[in-house]
């Protein structure tokens, strides 16, 4: 593992569990405690954890981790993810993404689409976000016509909250949307870390014809602060192949159609583990 990937899994560990010392860490990470104090040491300098006798824990300027950090964490996951969620997006689509890195990948898979880079008079894809590094990766990208909702920028995850984002959502109509989770759980549905967030992400799936929650195995049965919503919003949840079949049919219990992500060759979804729900008007 380089560098720059064993820090970003250290801070993940940091931002599931608040506090982890050092032989922990090495032990997770497969490194010498003397590496991983550097490693600590070094995080600190960027004030993105704080020392500790014997360790550390996350910094008290913020509850989650910059997407710059969190990128290299279960990417395969995520962009298994990715790719089955963008098989569900058609040309001419109109699509939503709120930010997270899963969505990021989901961003980029759609930006390298054979079918939505060719030339032509108009876009062939529009994509609505309320995320900074979404639309500053796809600005580039002539065929694909960026919507950015206005608000307020949180400095940690890239995303446009606030009054002046539900203003811009409110006008606008979505063929489909996916939308990133901190936590899924099988009676909470999707939930996120901030209340501005949650508020965002609901009404960008309410705006849409079609709601998608997605999410890697490891947020699954995870609680966080606010609720986004579940069936009542979402009628798709995708995940990748970590999430276990008891728990897959919870979901499809409620009323989600319940798309598993498998590595390429693999199959998405095998028969009798999801369902389908209705699609909403």
């Amino acid at each position: 593992m380089k560098r720059h990937e064993r820090m970003n899994a250290l801070l993940e560990l940091l931002g599931d569990r608040g506090r982890v010392d050092v032989e922990e860490a090495a032990t997770e990470l497969e490194v010498s405690a003397a590496t991983m104090r550097r490693d600590m040491d070094a995080l600190a300098e960027q004030q993105l954890l704080t020392r500790t006798r014997g360790g550390a824990v996350l910094s008290s300027v913020a509850y989650d981790l910059p997407i710059r950090y969190k990128h290299a964490h279960r990417s395969e996951e995520k962009e298994a993810v990715a790719r089955a969620a963008a098989k569900l997006v058609e040309r001419g689509d109109v699509v939503g993404l709120s930010g997270g890195t899963t969505t990021t990948a989901i961003a980029r898979v759609l930006a390298t689409r054979p079918d939505f880079a060719e030339a032509g008079p108009q876009p062939h894809l529009t994509i609505v976000t309320n995320s900074l590094n979404i639309a500053n990766e796809l600005a580039v990208r002539p065929q694909i016509k960026i919507v950015l909702t206005g608000g307020v920028a949180h400095s940690r995850s890239f995303e446009l909250v606030g009054p002046f984002s539900e203003l811009v959502l409110q006008q606008i109509s979505v063929d489909i949307a996916f939308i990133g989770a901190n936590g899924v759980d099988p009676v909470m549905g999707a939930t996120v870390h901030d209340e501005a967030e949650a508020r965002v992400n609901r009404l960008m799936a309410e705006r849409a014809r079609r709601a998608v929650v997605v999410a890697d195995s490891s947020k699954i049965g995870e609680r966080c602060f606010a609720r986004v919503g579940d069936a009542d919003v979402f009628d798709t949840f995708i995940t990748d192949s970590g999430a276990k079949e008891a728990t897959r049919r919870e979901f499809s219990d409620r009323g989600l159609r319940v798309v598993t992500a498998r590595p390429s060759g693999h199959r998405l979804t095998p028969p009798g583990e999801s369902r389908t729900h209705p699609l909403r008007a």
